[in-house]
């Protein structure tokens, strides 16, 4: 049998029904695991191991008197330090929170999380207010890649990334307000979904505001399904959520893609991709064919929307300013697209939500002749870690290398990263699965079908001993 910590949840829970697997030696595996590897990675922030063997005790009971209390009982996950979690501080990668609190509530996911009895292990790191697409802060410095500890893992859920890839729990908890659960996804190798906007209930709302999804991030597409059935449950206090689906997001799943109209478009009309990323999407999605999908090689047609963007993004950054003392102590980048964003005036603010509604428009016509649009998740492979671009000279934020994902959050569509392949210096590259909006299970069945097609995921990096 596999190593413990190395099991999907799927593999997990099906062990625990049976009673061949224990969630108190899951646990200390996966515990054994982070206190091996966390030091090299930095994927964590906070591990509450003390906590999470109570409740993976308290799991084993359950199970052994045949009274699961949830979907995910005994399944470790991890939560973005990003995201409430009630009696442990939720400081955002940042030294401007008090961690004295107090810290009373859970957020939506995470209350739905406790209430399926999943066992929390902590809070993964973030860049400060997960305001970049990679992964170091202030607070807790730079965390890494476990493909390549030199690299980033991406961001800003790169500590939920590196704890995934290298074994540090089946599960974690990402947002996704640019590419947050994609960026880091495909540079590590990992399955992750954000969701279409409102899927999974979030409070409270980004300061970014509603471009922000929370999704789950994942070894395999079934475990991602699997979590979604608990993250995706109402709420009443996100006033955005959509109307609650009770579907089991796991049926239909091995559905297939045979006639499936698929636009392949290797780089938008407009973006710069890296020749050997290039090359790996352009064979994966040659898969699609394979299992009988009609697929066509067409933009999308829009013009690029960074300016859109970053116009939402920078006002966002510059309204979380204006609410923090010791501005002395934040990140410079951070300081910087703030300032940006003060200029910003309500007629520039105003066209841009403009421009975004015919860019959603235009989406949603789109998709009437194409049931999914593929890309490459990324422009690039992962770089250095510690910088917030590749190369100075042709980028200048981390906008410039991410020209895939963040249209899509403008648009709130579903879109996944699947593992797709590795370059010559062994580095994931992902594949980018976008739906139209509300047709989560459309992307999902997708990536399930490229995953059994392309015999599932990669061998694990050789994570630092």
């Amino acid at each position: 049998m596999s190593e413990l910590w190395a099991l999907s949840a799927t593999e997990l829970v099906e062990g625990f029904r049976k009673k061949t697997l224990s969630p108190v030696e899951v646990t200390n595996a996966v515990l054994a695991r982070i206190e091996s590897l966390n030091p090299a990675l930095n994927a964590f922030r906070q591990v509450a191991a003390d906590e999470a063997l109570q409740q993976a005790k308290a799991s084993e009971a359950r199970w052994t008197a045949g009274q699961p209390q949830g979907l995910l009982d005994g399944v470790p996950v991890s939560i973005k330090d990003i995201i409430l979690t009630k009696g442990w501080p939720t400081l955002r990668g940042s030294k401007t929170i008090d961690p004295k609190g107090p810290w009373n509530e859970d957020a939506p996911v995470t209350a739905r999380l406790r209430e399926h009895g999943a066992v929390l292990l902590g809070k993964t790191t973030t860049p400060e207010f997960g305001w970049k697409g990679v992964t170091d802060s202030p607070l807790t410095g730079i965390t890494r890649n476990p493909w390549n500890a030199a690299k980033t893992p991406g961001g800003s859920s790169g500590g939920a990334a590196a704890a995934v890839a290298s074994g540090m729990g089946p599960l974690a908890v990402g947002t996704d307000g640019g590419g947050s659960i994609r960026i880091p996804c495909s540079f590590t190798g990992l399955f992750g979904i954000k969701p279409s906007f409102g899927r999974v209930p979030a409070w409270p709302l980004s300061p970014f505001g509603t471009v922000a999804h929370v999704g789950p991030m994942t070894r395999t597409v079934a475990d991602a399904a699997l979590m979604l059935n608990v993250i995706a449950q109402p709420d009443a206090r996100d006033w955005h959520a959509l109307p609650y689906d009770a579907r089991d997001w796991r049926m239909g799943l091995d559905g297939g893609v045979a006639d499936l109209r698929i636009a392949y478009s290797p780089n938008l009309g407009y973006a710069k991709v890296d020749p050997e990323v290039a090359a790996l999407v352009k064979k994966a999605v040659s898969v699609f064919e394979e299992l009988g999908a009609r697929v066509e090689e067409k933009h999308p047609g829009f013009a690029d929307p960074a300016s859109v963007f970053t116009t939402h993004w920078f006002s966002g950054a510059a309204f979380l300013m204006k609410g923090i003392k010791n501005q002395e102590l934040v990140d410079p980048g951070l300081r910087e697209v703030a300032a940006q964003g003060a200029k910003i005036t309500a007629d520039e603010m105003l066209d841009a939500q403009m421009k975004r509604g015919a860019l959603g428009l235009h989406m949603n016509l789109f998709h009437r002749d194409y049931d999914l649009l593929v890309t490459p998740t990324l422009s690039i492979a992962a770089f250095d870690a510690g910088k917030e671009v590749a190369d100075k000279m042709l980028q200048q934020r981390w906008t410039d290398w991410t020209p895939f994902s963040f249209p899509f959050n403008l648009t709130q569509q579903p879109a996944a990263s699947i593992p797709c392949g590795l370059t010559k210096a062994g580095l994931p590259v992902g594949l980018h699965l976008v739906g139209p909006r509300y047709a989560d299970a459309l992307v999902l069945r997708a990536a399930q079908a490229f995953e059994k097609a392309s015999g599932g995921s990669f061998s694990r990096p050789r994570t630092p001993a």
